[in-house]
């Protein structure tokens, strides 16, 4: 993921100046996916692999109709993988959102002394919200600039747009995505608070709410939550089921009037803000990002949550703060670009000490009401007891390796993206004595409508590296050699990734489009190692940031690992996922392989600092 620096310009305006996506040459990507999986699997079964992925790519074959079509789409579309690559990653995705797919910002721990200052936090918050959506629908935003691999190229900024007007409905076999007009005046936000919600209008008449006015409302809102009088079931529990169950739910919810009146101010919302009860836990970094991904369950904050909503802000009364972002409309990046802006409005804007109107100068919030049918009071049951399981069994480490950051990698002339990547293939094969599948998301916000491919982190050259770190036998020259290459490697596949030449979007766009013209399914999907392929036990992102606060996420897949890193100027930040249930993982020692592998790294470059005068862009 690329570190943004900014340009004058109106954004939105350009985006359709940029290229569209290309087509990367057939052949190119099928040598590419040869050459990615040979190490992965046995040479019996590439040996089968190989021959299949040849006949799929012969001449007048089933691989260059699949490609004439693809071009063809590319012609007449935006971007010819924007809607295969939203259902495959996303949409079609059956399983519950917290941890599962929705990634989260925890902020630095605030300094509250009591309700009344995270009251005062949130208010400013949401003013502030307020004013970067009229910046995104202005189009006054400064236009994203990449730097590392491919730097000084103009972002696409078409995701900014979809923050705030965007919602993930529930569907029974597939979610849809939908997008109101990012410039109509929604003027409300939805407050939770002890499992319940609240309508908040941030306008009364054409006059804006001020910070008192705000503060006053959320005041209201929190003495109204004190008492038993009107409470809602936990309906927030029904967007943390399985995505299939919620989708029933709904349906059965729509049925009444009062229900599809609350889902629908749901749905049309700015952002949802979440005035959480204290935890009673530790405030460690490890603690406070499982909060940030799943609120600590049923019996603390987990149901004060509406996950389909792209945005919701998390203030805690003891402090423990962040955003949970609903991934779909957005890569993490924009989430981060967006919640920098509002941490440092919050912090430096000269807030009115004026007081508020009063009680009965201004409309009460609204809460929103609800009627439960006893199959969605079931559906409610079995997703706090779905919760509960999620709570207990992910394992969260968050890392801080201080001994060195990315200025000292840049002295050694290579990416720090690409080390850092080197340094978790290392870890890994200390802990599992094999290399497999990675992802490493690649944005492609060069390129209209863009979003992110894969970069193939577990090169071969990754493969020899490692093998030489770990065998006493090997030379500290020929380490060095090794790890030189596996850079070296590792940014071409950078390179090719973000100009929209990798592999994984290109074998997901041929897929689709056979299944589009009913075609039988290509025995080249329906390969084993095209499955092993597609299994990323290690799942990883950068996502860097300005601000102390920091990204996380939990794996992909039951035995798999996920790692999102930030690298700074003199140290490097890890959080590390895994599931307890799974007996082929654990974060714990995942992060003592990772620390002594950056450390034997470190020891490495400075026993043989090369002074060559080229050298690699950081990324």
């Amino acid at each position: 993921m690329p570190v943004l620096k900014r340009e004058t310009a109106q954004a939105h305006s350009h985006c359709s100046m940029l290229p569209k996506l290309p087509v990367p040459d057939l052949q190119h990507t099928l040598d590419a996916y040869l050459r990615s999986v040979k190490h992965l699997v046995s040479e019996k079964q590439f040996q089968k692999t190989k021959a299949i992925v040849e006949t799929f790519g012969k001449h007048g074959g089933v691989g260059e109709r699949l490609q004439k079509l693809l071009l063809e789409k590319r012609e007449n579309t935006e971007n010819w993988v924007f809607d295969f690559w939203l259902e495959d990653m996303y949409l079609k995705n059956r399983l519950a959102l917290p941890v599962n797919s929705s990634p989260a910002l925890v902020f630095p721990k605030q300094p509250f002394r009591d309700v009344k200052d995270s009251l005062v936090f949130a208010a400013r918050l949401i003013l502030s919200v307020s004013q970067y959506k009229a910046a995104v629908d202005g189009k006054t935003l400064l236009v994203d600039v990449a730097r590392g691999q491919k730097a000084d190229t103009p972002l696409c900024m078409d995701q900014y747009k979809r923050l705030f007007c965007s919602y993930r409905r529930a569907g029974l076999k597939l979610d849809t995505l939908i997008t109101a007009d990012s410039t109509s005046d929604t003027g409300h936000v939805i407050v939770a608070c002890k499992n319940q919600f609240f309508a908040l209008n941030l306008k009364e008449g054409s006059c804006k709410l001020n910070e008192a006015d705000v503060r006053g409302q959320l005041e209201w809102i929190y003495e109204q939550t004190l008492s038993a009088e009107q409470k809602q079931p936990d309906m927030g529990l029904l967007t943390a089921a399985g995505r299939t169950d919620w989708a029933r739910a709904r349906d059965q919810l729509l049925k009444d009037p009062a229900n599809r009146e609350s889902v629908e101010l749901m749905e049309r919302c700015v952002c949802v803000v979440c005035l959480d009860d204290p935890a009673g836990l530790e405030p460690s970094d490890a603690n406070r990002a499982a909060l940030m991904l799943h609120g600590g369950g049923h019996d603390k904050n987990g149901a004060n949550r509406w996950y389909d909503k792209p945005l919701q802000f998390v203030v805690g009364a003891d402090g423990v703060c962040g955003v949970v972002g609903e991934h779909s409309p957005f890569e993490g990046i924009v989430l981060v670009e967006c919640t920098e802006h509002l941490l440092k409005n919050i912090r430096n804007s000269s807030w009115t000490q004026s007081s508020g109107r009063t009680a009965s100068e201004l409309p009460h919030p609204r809460r929103l009401l609800w009627k439960c049918s006893p199959q969605v009071q079931y559906i409610l049951a079995s997703a706090a007891d779905h919760l509960h399981r999620l709570v207990r069994n992910l394992d969260m480490n968050v890392f801080t390796f201080a001994v060195y950051g990315k200025e000292f990698i840049k002295q050694q002339k290579m990416s720090p993206d690409a080390f850092i990547q080197l340094s978790l293939q290392l870890a890994f094969f200390r802990c599992h004595r094999r290399l497999v599948s990675t992802y490493e998301s690649a944005s492609l916000r060069r390129f209209r409508q863009g979003r992110v491919d894969n970069i193939r982190s577990s090169t071969p050259e990754a493969l020899v590296f490692v093998k030489a770190m770990t065998d006493r036998g090997t030379s500290a020259q020929e380490k060095m050699e090794k790890l030189r290459a596996a850079v070296d490697a590792q940014s071409k596949i950078t390179v090719l990734a973000v100009t929209g030449m990798g592999t994984d979007n290109h074998l997901l766009g041929l897929r689709e489009t056979a299944k589009e013209m009913n075609m039988e399914t290509p025995d080249i999907f329906s390969d084993e190692t095209y499955h092993i392929s597609t299994h990323f036990i290690l799942s990883t992102s950068q996502v860097p940031t300005a601000e102390e606060m920091f990204c996380c996420y939990g794996p992909v897949v039951p035995d798999g690992y996920g790692v999102c890193y930030n690298p700074r100027p003199a140290h490097l930040l890890f959080c590390v996922s895994s599931f307890r249930e799974s007996k082929e993982t654990c974060s714990g020692l995942f992060v003592k392989a990772l620390d002594e592998g950056l450390q034997d790294m470190r020891i490495l470059c400075t026993k043989h600092t090369d002074h060559r005068n080229t050298p690699h862009t950081p990324k």
